[in-house]
């Protein structure tokens, strides 16, 4: 070798050419590889890249708005600000957290549990730190200047109204869902989509660019209830008026448009705050009116002499023994509260004799009863669509025995809700017709069933406008320059197996003015204990003042002379002799 000549290193050939076959296959492999990702698998690669850098964040709908029949709000939402935090960008001293958790009510410990790893170690993409922050704590937080905490535009539920209509528009929760009432029955259209957008964020969280829309949110739709708000704060002053007044337990009002069955107003005392919830436990956020049963006691008699009208049994001046012997059925005996030797049909209804009734029922056939009941709309939901509203109970006829027809004709053995029973009286105010309650506005006419004939529903109309007179159970329902149709109801409430001697149900139930029904309007106290428990002296007068004031206020003409409202000093009846003892 010669000096200054570098030694040559020699491959035999045919490693050599093993070696560049080999680095060709390898070069083969890497352009095979990037042809693979960056054509057919490029949307993984993509959305890896994006996620280092790009965020699709969800924009809240707009729920819509529910409003009275005149276009009052009675639920609208506000915006209001949320902080959240994306902790796999979280950028924070331990000075700003605790400022942080200071802001936001969280204690510090609290704080970094949320912003914590999850279970298996990787970091959360997104968590809310605190929801509905008030518009100067939302400030605040923007402050501290913290990377990777953020705020949220969201929408939250407001109640203009307030508890005046708790029971009926009901609440949303924290992340905008319908709970109660009408946001939980009508929620899909409410609700409307969220919608989204990408943006672009830097390496420390924070948002260096909007990338546009990715999916507009579409708002709910409005809902227009039925609901008239002055009706429904003159229901609900006079029935927490009456409740204060006889040391009531609770009580109920629901007052119906007697030609559409249109809710006017409905109200449960007690009730609650649906913007301060604190203190809605207790059962106080349930819709009693639709979701309680209770027995209507002499409310039900109306229904029992239809029955009979109806089937030709009786006249309205059919004569009836109701005393002076107790009425015995079996080894049980029916008694009235205030006895008489006989009356007629029509006085039955006037004096609200249990006896009268019970002979009335037993006259007729228990299907024939039963028809009737379940023609009113007992036993069966209203058509209202409120969640949770019950049927009520009415047994089949086949298992009823003589006793409990003869008291079911007075209102006992059978349950209703308050809503049925005002529906129910629809029948004598819309001469026989029965149309479904509606809690939204109705702008098209329904049409209703046929249940009685108009002879029969003006005969019990007539029977009831003798309840407000002196002489009947209730001269306090009257209304001055109207004419009024009513019934009164004392019942005992079920305790246990029989009945507690001193607990109470007082309801009144009627319609005005009698020659062009406009409201059907069904009040019931629980509990009276002020002294009073019968209906004509405890419910019948909350009907007379919501009923004069919801006429003058939809400036109905009146029927009858301005001082129509006579003494509810009763008429002494003359003896009647019974034709036909029953």
């Amino acid at each position: 070798m010669k000096r200054g000549h570098q030694p040559r290193l020699m491959l035999p050939t045919v490693r050599s050419r093993l070696l560049a076959a080999l680095l060709m296959l390898g070069m083969a492999g890497l352009i095979a590889r990037a042809a693979y990702l960056q054509g057919m698998n490029k949307d993984f690669l993509q959305e890896k890249g994006e996620s280092r850098y790009s965020r699709v964040l969800e924009m809240s709908a707009y729920r819509g708005m529910i409003t009275d029949r005149h276009g009052e709000p009675l639920a609208i939402s506000t915006p209001v600000e949320s902080v959240c935090s994306s902790p796999q960008d979280l950028n924070a001293t331990p000075e700003q957290l605790k400022e942080l958790a200071s802001l936001i009510g969280l204690d510090i410990e609290d704080l970094r549990k949320r912003l914590d790893s999850r279970p298996d170690g990787s970091r959360r993409d997104f968590v809310y730190l605190k929801r509905h922050l008030s518009p100067e704590v939302a400030a605040k937080v923007v402050e501290l200047n913290i990377t990777g905490v953020f705020l949220k535009r969201e929408y939250r539920r407001f109640y203009p109204a307030g508890e005046l209509t708790a029971h009926i528009v009901g609440f949303t929760d924290i992340d905008d869902k319908g709970q109660e009432g009408i946001e939980l029955a009508f929620q899909d259209e409410l609700a409307g989509s969220p919608g989204s957008r990408r943006v672009i964020k830097d390496r420390k969280g924070r948002i260096i660019e909007d990338m546009g829309g990715v999916r507009a949110p579409r708002s709910g739709k409005n809902i227009a209830l039925s609901i008239d708000s002055k009706v429904q704060y003159l229901a609900y002053r006079e029935l927490k008026r009456a409740i204060e007044t006889h040391k009531a337990k609770a009580g109920g009002i629901v007052v119906l448009n007697a030609k559409t069955s249109e809710v006017v107003a409905l109200v449960n005392l007690p009730t609650y705050n649906p913007n301060n919830r604190t203190r809605a436990g207790g059962g106080s956020a349930r819709n009693k009116a639709v979701t309680d049963m209770f027995e209507p006691g002499s409310t039900l008699k109306p229904f029992t002499v239809a029955a009979a009208l109806e089937a030709g049994e009786v006249k309205p001046e059919t004569v009836f023994r109701t005393g002076p012997e107790p009425f015995s059925v079996g080894r049980w005996v029916i008694r009235d509260a205030h006895k008489e030797d006989a009356l007629t049909v029509a006085q039955v209804i006037q004096k609200s004799s249990n006896v009268g009734s019970a002979k009335i029922a037993l006259s007729l056939s228990p299907q024939t009863l039963w028809g009737m009941l379940s023609d009113a709309g007992f036993g069966a939901p209203t058509g209202s669509g409120f969640p949770g509203e019950v049927s009520g109970k009415l047994r089949p006829y086949r298992s009823w025995k003589p006793i409990e027809q003869a008291t079911m004709s007075y209102g006992h053995g059978i349950a209703v809700s308050l809503l049925q029973l005002a529906r129910a009286y629809t029948l004598f105010s819309a001469a026989g017709e029965l149309k479904p309650v509606s809690l939204l506005r109705r702008d098209e006419p329904v049409a209703g069933k046929q249940v009685l004939s108009r002879d029969t529903a003006l005969a019990v109309s007539r029977m009831l406008e003798t309840v407000a007179k002196p002489g009947g159970t209730a001269p306090r329902a009257q209304v001055s320059g109207y004419r009024v149709a009513g019934k009164t109801g004392t019942a005992h409430k079920p305790d246990g197996r029989g009945y507690a001697k001193k607990r109470y149900l007082s309801t009144f139930v009627g319609y005005a003015p009698v020659s062009n029904p406009q409201y059907v309007v069904a009040v019931m106290l629980d509990e009276p204990s002020g002294g009073q428990y019968y209906g004509g002296a405890v419910a019948a007068p909350v009907f007379s003042r919501v009923m004069a004031e919801a006429l003058r206020m939809a400036n109905i003409p009146h029927d009858a002379p301005p001082n129509n409202v006579m003494s509810s000093t009763p008429l002494l009846q003359p003896k009647l002799q019974p034709k036909g003892d029953v």
